[in-house]
């Protein structure tokens, strides 16, 4: 299944749809439909959905594939607000230089640990939501990365039963502004500006995606390919990630995971080559099976009214 976060209208409440064959099914109106000839309850959020038990996401799965109306109660999905598939709770752990061809584009040895840093909750952001630029940073980079959502809480489990854990997966781009990111040596500033953790637009459960050591990943900028690479040249798969991570911390239904990035970002080309991110740009993340993400930069126009400065593109 391909699960969804949307509203509406921007000023409507959050709600959870499923994506099917006739659009976006509303999970609660359907519900509210069929409900009296159910003996069981559905979960009617994505916060639910992710906290409940096998027997219960066995029973959503047939419910959305047996309900007969879909047609009556679903929207198109470029009508809807598509919201983070993930949870605003989640914490989200990034692994950097995780990718082979990514390490040596960098000048970087390849690690023997997976590195870890984290963003918070203030940089997630929705399917075809604008992201504001960092008002003094002039070197903003795409990072296309395979998101893992996790299921079912998770401490100490073992690389044998750690995709056992696993909801299902999405795109991600791990927005990164370089020039904050090394002004010290600790690399939070640069990544977690407000929008700097683009998800979506489906949460896509694992069974969906089969293997998510296998799939084709790429970015796209202003419709050229930036980033084309499969996530088998990943150093640290999937499940030694969620058995490394949950060694040393407890993960919980909704955390995310996003798991580095491929070649082909702007940092690793030499420096006469460095076309940053400006204003305007519109950054695609696509990866087999998980749909397309994309979102397009901005420069933060209330700061710069205020200061009595037009906005204009960089871009030449």
């Amino acid at each position: 299944m391909k699960l969804v976060n949307f509203k509406v209208h921007t000023s409507d409440k959050l709600r959870f749809g499923v994506k099917t064959d006739a659009g976006i099914l509303d999970i609660e109106k359907a519900w509210e439909a069929a409900k009296e000839k159910e003996p069981h309850d559905i979960p009617l959020t994505l916060e639910q959905w992710l906290q409940s038990d096998e027997d219960s996401k066995e029973f959503f799965q047939q419910f959305v594939h047996s309900y007969k109306n879909q047609g009556e109660l679903t929207y198109q999905e470029h009508s809807l607000e598509i919201t983070p598939c993930v949870p605003k709770s989640a914490k989200i752990i990034c692994v950097g230089l995780n990718y082979r061809k990514h390490a040596k584009e960098s000048n970087m040895d390849v690690p023997k640990t997976p590195i870890l840093f984290n963003k918070f909750s203030n940089s997630l952001a929705g399917h075809n939501e604008k992201v504001e630029l960092p008002a003094d940073s002039k070197q903003v980079d795409f990072e296309a990365e395979l998101g893992i959502v996790i299921g079912k809480k998770a401490k100490g489990v073992s690389r044998e039963q750690a995709l056992d854990y696993v909801a299902g997966y999405c795109n991600a781009n791990d927005l990164s502004a370089r020039d904050l990111q090394f002004r010290t040596n600790q690399w939070l500033l640069g990544k977690s500006c407000d929008g700097f953790c683009p998800v979506g637009p489906y949460l896509v459960t694992a069974d969906e995606v089969g293997d998510p050591n296998q799939l084709k990943i790429e970015t796209i900028v202003n419709g050229e390919v930036r980033q084309s690479s499969n996530t088998s040249d990943m150093i640290f798969y999937c499940d030694e990630l969620v058995s490394y991570i949950s060694t040393y911390m407890t993960l919980e239904p909704g955390d995310l995971i996003i798991t580095g990035t491929p070649e082909g970002v702007i940092l690793g080309l030499p420096q006469e080559e460095q076309d940053w991110l400006t204003d305007g740009d519109e950054v695609t993340i696509k990866i087999e099976k998980l749909g397309v993400l994309t979102n397009q930069l901005i420069f933060p126009r209330s700061a710069f009214e205020e200061r009595g400065k037009p906005v204009t593109s960089q871009r030449v």
